[in-house]
């Protein structure tokens, strides 16, 4: 047997382990909601108190806002977008007039529009993080983030007009001209100006001039000249005219 004051301290030490455990838990939860600083393997599976904090399923846990965005934050951070839409979503859900609502709004789009990979892929998580951006200006109009959500709103729109113009120009290549037509008017529609817009314009004419609409195609000439005298196309126009 050890010494009765061994086995004192021994006891002693296993009881204060797991309130030092809880001590620590509790204070990440009540914590500020900034970003912590990925470890060397934040790509890596969560674990140890990380864990506790993440996965926990208890009621507390699912209803903690601090708590919700530390797991999306963690997630977001270890590029698991799917999972950090969730915590986000979950958030919103629950806590919409929460003083971190706007941000979570913000990164749910920011999410969504990491999970697109290029133009020739499916567009769907553009359009996803394109409602995101929208709504966080209905619903938190003068927010921080508003200017930051103007700018990714436009790369939104410039991402689906290039993928329309990819679309488009392979059904040119195909004689599929109506088709194609449909494309690039998409690009063209309302007042909205996108970096492929001039593009738009050419090969919209070219589309018209498949199907036979030659004097459709030469007013979307003109307009090309009129609207982008710069653009890279005129010898091509000339040619078409």
């Amino acid at each position: 047997m050890g010494h009765p004051d061994n086995m004192m301290a021994q006891t002693r030490t296993r009881r204060l382990l797991p309130l030092g455990i809880a001590g620590i838990a509790l204070s990440l939860a009540l914590g500020c909601s900034s970003t912590p600083d990925p470890s060397p393997s934040s790509k890596d599976s969560l674990s140890g108190l990380d864990e506790q904090l993440f996965l926990d399923e208890s009621i507390e846990k699912n209803y903690d806002p601090h708590v919700i965005m530390k797991r999306a934050e963690a997630f977001f951070e270890r590029q698991n977008y799917p999972e950090a839409i969730v915590e986000y979503q979950h958030f919103m859900d629950m806590h919409r007039a929460h003083v971190l609502s706007p941000y979570a709004q913000f990164k749910l789009g920011e999410s969504h529009h990491k999970m697109a990979k290029t133009i020739d892929r499916d567009p769907v998580p553009i359009q996803h993080a394109l409602e995101a951006y929208q709504k966080l200006l209905v619903t938190y109009p003068g927010s921080k983030f508003e200017i930051d959500a103007l700018v990714k709103i436009r790369e939104c729109h410039n991402w689906l007009g290039e993928v329309d113009l990819f679309v488009g120009r392979f059904y040119l290549r195909q004689e599929a001209y109506l088709a194609a037509a449909h494309r690039f008017e998409h690009i063209l529609e309302g007042d909205r100006e996108l970096d492929v817009s001039p593009d738009a314009l050419f090969f919209l004419a070219v589309a018209y001039k498949g199907l036979g609409a030659d004097e459709w195609a030469r007013q979307k000439l003109i307009a090309l000249a009129e609207r982008y005298p710069s653009h890279g196309h005129a010898e091509k126009s000339e040619r078409l005219l």
